[in-house]
């Protein structure tokens, strides 16, 4: 069997996995192609439409200056899962180096887990919140402070495991053949950190969908002419009352798409921890 075949097997041995898979697949597509397709201006105001319920013309029906708003979620799409990718790729990175720094030079493991484990003892959305407040609304202001937030975690998973590795007998062994240092991080250890980082990623993933659309909602986040999917729940609030489409749909894009990817996370930590894989 062909190995990727074979991993991909594995993978999406469970169907819950795979239905997971295959609808972020499916919100990725339409948030990246539908809009290139469609002529549709998702910011085109129409008030004589305005809170329309879903009907044929309008699947999702329309806001409150009477934008469709399927294409709204659909371009808010991009706009959230673009913050989503930034802020896990950002933070994983980030926390890769701090945690490879604390758990192995033994000088630096002090001084960098005290910093983690105070930005840690602050509740998510409080930082976040503290830190849009100081950077300013914008959206790469709120990838930013979500990498700050998100960063710690990622840290902290690394260092543990960089401890276990470091004193392994082939990490040994490379310093005995005289082994540099930058050597033995990237080609003996960081390999071997493979499995956790990429659980990590998929769940800040998740994760900073959620809170952007927090931080949106609160009107602390990316700014109203963004329509990101919390943005429009934020815009849609005083309206909820007779118009409580506008709040569903993207509330349910954003409940769909955090829960594929959590799915998904769990699905990848099956499938790179040898333990867990036995038992399944």
């Amino acid at each position: 069997m062909n190995p990727l075949t074979a991993l991909l097997k594995r993978l999406f041995h469970r169907r819950v996995v795979l239905i997971a898979a295959l609808l972020l697949l499916s919100i990725a597509a339409l948030a990246l192609i539908f809009p290139l397709l469609s002529d549709v201006d998702p910011n085109a105001i129409a008030v004589l439409d305005r809170l329309r319920a879903p009907s044929a013309a309008h699947w999702a029906g329309t806001d409150e200056l009477g934008r469709d708003l399927a294409m709204r979620i659909v371009w808010g799409g991009r706009y959230s899962i673009l913050i989503g990718v930034a802020t896990a790729c950002l933070s994983v990175i980030a926390g890769t180096v701090l945690g490879l720094l604390a758990g192995f030079f033994r000088r630096l493991d002090a001084p960098i887990m005290r910093v983690v484990d105070a930005m840690m003892s602050f509740p998510d959305i409080l930082l976040g919140i503290s830190l849009v407040s100081i950077l300013g609304a914008s959206l790469w202001n709120v990838v930013l402070a979500l990498v700050i937030v998100y960063t710690p975690r990622v840290a902290r998973v690394v260092r543990a495991s960089t401890l276990v590795i470091r004193e392994l007998l082939f990490v040994d062994a490379a310093r005995a053949i005289g082994v540099g240092t930058p050597r033995i991080l990237y080609a003996h250890i960081l390999p071997n950190l493979m499995s956790p980082v990429l659980v990590q990623l998929t769940f800040i993933f998740a994760y900073a969908i959620l809170a952007e659309a927090g931080l949106s909602f609160l009107g602390v986040g990316v700014p109203p002419e963004i329509p990101t999917w919390g943005t429009m729940i934020a815009s849609s609030l005083q309206y909820a009352d007779q118009a409580f489409w506008t709040i569903v749909f993207p509330g349910v894009a954003i409940i769909l798409t955090a829960l594929c990817l959590q799915i998904v996370g769990d699905g990848v930590r099956d499938l790179l921890d040898p333990k867990l894989r036995e038992t399944t």
